[in-house]
């Protein structure tokens, strides 16, 4: 029955990684910013936009990596990725560093790349955890990376940092913390066991509502807009909430779990009444019951021989 709760743990961390690594959705946000600092044309620009997507088509070297890796190395290995592909981007934003072309459209192929590897390990989690529901689970999943760019742009709006920049740093920075967040539901992910038919369809009503919970997101996001810091502050915090209102999900089975392990296995159906007594105690009522001596044996004993006395009396007068 744990097995049940964590393998719901692992959805909302697959939740999780997909709502804050969509981070090729914001590039329009600071692309005005490095066209800027880099000097380049219009259609340089839209090239290092493409080189993000890109990116993905060197998406199958994940699936090697899985064949040599744990799930959990993957994952760290598309963290680092971003983190150098938008962590010298932002360097080069900020005017640290100073990079050629080629170099910043090779850092943007990096970025896309750990996008698709982040992608690769959310599917083998929803593939592996929900053999019976794989398609709710994934396509769950992937609804949450569209709100990417809402997350970064109220978490950048309540900093209220002039610079656009902070977009690139946040961008190589909340896709690392978040892995590590999601890293203790991977590292304890259940056995998977054959499931139940009304397991299968328990499960399916639990996917309905985390689907309405997910358009409910998306609700939020898309036509609540920050007026100033404080705003952005507290539209952001409610996004978190949302964020983090499916982990009641695995609370709520473990609770039910715990409640039939302790309370309902408490009460016995016997015949058609409940009875409320202690194992041990109603075995040994069975036992007293049973023998030749017992109390109801011995009285109708009693009374054979009482009769036996009387009709004997009577003969002899």
């Amino acid at each position: 029955m744990a097995g049940q709760s964590r393998k719901w743990m692992i959805l909302v961390a697959t939740i999780w990684i997909q709502a804050f690594t969509g981070t090729n959705f914001d590039f329009s946000a600071y692309s005005s910013e490095m066209k800027a600092v880099l000097g380049v044309s219009q259609v340089q620009l839209n090239y290092l936009a493409t080189a993000s997507d890109l990116g993905k088509a060197v998406g199958w070297s994940s699936g090697l990596a899985l064949m040599w890796m744990p799930l959990w190395a993957v994952m760290f290995t598309a963290a680092v990725m971003g983190l150098i592909g938008y962590g010298a981007q932002w360097l080069v934003v900020t005017n640290v560093i100073a990079l050629p072309y080629f170099v910043v459209f090779l850092l943007c192929l990096l970025a896309g790349c750990s996008i698709c590897w982040f992608n690769t390990v959310c599917f083998v989690l929803c593939i592996k955890n929900f053999p019976s529901n794989r398609p709710l689970a994934l396509a769950l999943t992937v609804s949450f990376n569209g709100v990417s760019a809402a997350l970064y742009n109220l978490a950048v709006n309540s900093l209220n940092h002039s610079s656009s920049a902070v977009y690139l740093l946040l961008n190589a920075l909340i896709p690392l913390f978040t892995s590590i967040v999601a890293l203790i539901p991977i590292l304890r992910q259940p056995v998977v066991d054959p499931v139940a038919s009304d397991l299968v369809r328990r499960d399916q009503l639990t996917f309905l509502k985390l689907n309405l919970l997910a358009v409910i997101t998306g609700l939020y996001l898309l036509f609540l807009h920050p007026s100033n810091s404080l705003t952005a502050c507290l539209l952001f915090a409610g996004a978190i909430f949302l964020l983090i209102l499916p982990l009641g999900v695995p609370g709520i089975i473990y609770a039910r779990d715990w409640f039939k392990r302790t309370i309902y296995s408490s009460f016995r159906l016997d015949g058609s009444g409940f009875i409320l007594v202690d194992a041990e105690d109603l075995e040994l009522h069975k036992e007293l019951l049973s023998r030749p001596n017992s109390v109801t044996n011995g009285l109708t004993t009693d009374s054979v021989n009482i009769d036996g006395q009387k009709n004997g009396s009577d003969e002899s007068c």
